[in-house]
């Protein structure tokens, strides 16, 4: 049964889903304190929370079963991602959620601020009729600059176009042919300050984004400019938009977000040339649906290890194709662990090679498969997905991609070796039919092992009466044997076997195996 905490307000949809669950318990706990948080978080394997919740390194460090951090919503910035990576915790948000809703606030922001329509709306209100003091501009053939082109930029860049704006992007991690398959012109920072009439930001805080928005940024902009904010208050420098708003630098501004939330006292309220609304952007019935049932079952998904959606500190893709990958991921993971008990001292370097249809897209599922596998039986942090690539360089393992190494011929195939202080080992394993794992070579044996069960790996010299001997002291402790399977480099030369066993023999067993003679290494693994 996994244990879910809900500390921010989500909707019926989602707690429908939740219900639903028969391996599922769940305790709604809004506003809590982050000392009744602290207090409470132990007991639960998964959070799930809005922007109201921070979940910083305490929690984390609180959380000793928390698997899994659970975002309702885009923006992670309230989540300690580095101190739940290094715990090896999955932090997942939902992206597509409500990306249309708040592209849409964005657009009725610009529009709004552009034609006055709160300040026109407030004066007929009052009994007035002022409508030369509410002349506005229009969007056509306006330039709109988009600071983040994301999904919820290019959506903002879709709609835009329709009003006939020209539109410039900035985003150092969006390709030429993305932007210009958008009808975008993909430009730096300081052409996109320089020439847009507008501009609207779309970008996640990081460190490199907070305070975008700044005296020295704003001083670039065209004079007359019209900024909107409906992503996160911390990209904006609230004390020089404010200072820019009152000289005319910035015209107005359109702001749905705040460096703190509820924002009293804030620099930009009351100011004759500001809209204001109050966090809005997701604010739809669509959204709220949206968001409720998406991040409920993706942690739900996640919890059961089905599929893990929308992860933000993932060391690999994990979208829908995971289901293909997942097998392929159990099989690098064996083989690390096949690594690790056989390698006579601890590995340095590890080589990864894959080979078929996946590719590419298999290289970083596998080498984080693979890490768990090698770490998870000799560091005492609990080792998963998301901690095993910075545990692994915690403890002085190197991994690279290579290619041309010496292996057998399949289709498909998944290969590594590992290095440790005056040796190595490669050892490659394959899928039949696309499900069933097995272990093909061995240095240079040729093998066919199912890596499941409980196995004994024995080296030995390929010599008559090596197996009777073996067996007879397996029968002698109540130790069926359900397959052997052995490759060796000649006849007569030296044997590597897997003998796959129906229970567990003791260590007096193992340690009668180790004596015979012909044996020179034995080692019991359970997969």
């Amino acid at each position: 049964m996994y244990r879910i905490i809900v500390t921010d307000k989500l909707g019926d949809a989602g707690l429908k889903r939740l219900n639903q669950a028969e391996d599922i318990k769940y305790d709604i706990r809004l506003q809590l304190g982050k000392e009744e948080l602290l207090a409470t978080i132990a007991e639960y394997d998964a959070i799930i929370v809005r922007s109201g919740t921070h979940v910083d390194a305490d929690v984390i460090a609180a959380g000793k079963n928390l698997r899994l951090i659970g975002r309702a919503g885009i923006g992670v910035d309230n989540i300690d991602i580095r101190a739940a990576s290094a715990r090896g915790i999955i932090v997942m948000n939902t992206p597509l959620a409500n990306a249309v809703a708040t592209a849409e606030q964005a657009l009725a922001l610009m529009l709004a601020v552009s034609r006055h329509t709160a300040a026109a709306h407030a004066s007929l209100l009052a009994g007035e009729w002022r409508r030369s003091e509410f002349v506005g501009q229009q969007l056509y053939r306006k330039v709109l600059g988009i600071i983040g082109f994301g999904r919820i930029g290019r959506i903002v860049a879709k709609r835009a176009l329709s009003f006939g704006m020209e539109i410039l992007a900035y985003d150092p991690f969006v390709s030429e042919e993305i932007a210009q398959e958008h009808g975008v012109l993909l430009v730096d920072l300081n052409d996109l300050l320089s020439q847009a009439d507008y501009i609207t930001l779309h970008t996640t805080s990081t460190p490199e984004t907070r305070g975008i928005i700044n005296e020295e940024t704003i001083a670039r902009m065209k004079d007359g400019v019209i900024l909107i904010n409906s992503a996160r208050g911390a990209l904006v420098n609230e004390e020089a938009l404010a200072a820019a708003l009152k000289s005319g630098k910035i015209a107005a501004a359109a702001v749905d977000v705040y460096s703190q939330e509820p924002p009293r006292g804030n620099l930009l309220i009351g100011l004759p040339n500001v809209l204001h609304t109050p966090h809005l952007g997701a604010s739809t019935i669509e959204a709220q649906r949206n968001v409720a049932t998406q991040i409920a079952d993706q942690v739900l998904d996640a919890l059961r290890g089905t599929d893990f959606r929308n992860t933000i500190n993932m060391p690999f893709h994990a979208g829908p194709d995971f289901a293909t990958l997942a097998p392929h991921m159990l099989l690098a993971e064996k083989m690390g662990i096949l690594q690790a008990v056989m390698a006579p001292t601890p590995i340095r370097k590890v080589e990864l090679e894959i080979r078929g249809e996946l590719g590419d897209r298999l290289v970083r599922p596998a080498a984080a498969a693979l890490l768990k596998g090698l770490l998870e039986r000799s560091v005492s942090d609990s080792v998963n997905y998301i901690n095993a690539p910075v545990l692994a360089e915690e403890n002085g393992i190197k991994i690279s991609q290579t290619k041309g190494m010496n292996v057998v011929d399949y289709p498909n195939l998944i290969s590594c070796r590992v290095h440790w202080q005056d040796g190595q080992r490669l050892l490659s394993g394959v899928l039949f039919g696309g499900s069933e794992p097995r272990l093909v070579q061995i240095n240079d044996y040729r093998i066919d092992v199912n890596p499941e069960g409980i196995i004994l790996i024995m080296q030995s010299q390929d010599r008559p009466g090596v197996i009777g001997k073996i067996g007879s002291i397996l029968a002698e402790n109540a130790v069926n044997i359900a397959s052997w399977r052995m490759g060796r480099t000649s006849p007569g030369g030296e044997a590597l076997s897997f003998i796959s066993l129906d229970n567990e023999p003791s260590q007096e067993a193992i340690a009668a195996i180790r004596e015979v003679p012909a044996v020179n290494n034995a080692d019991l693994i359970s997969l």
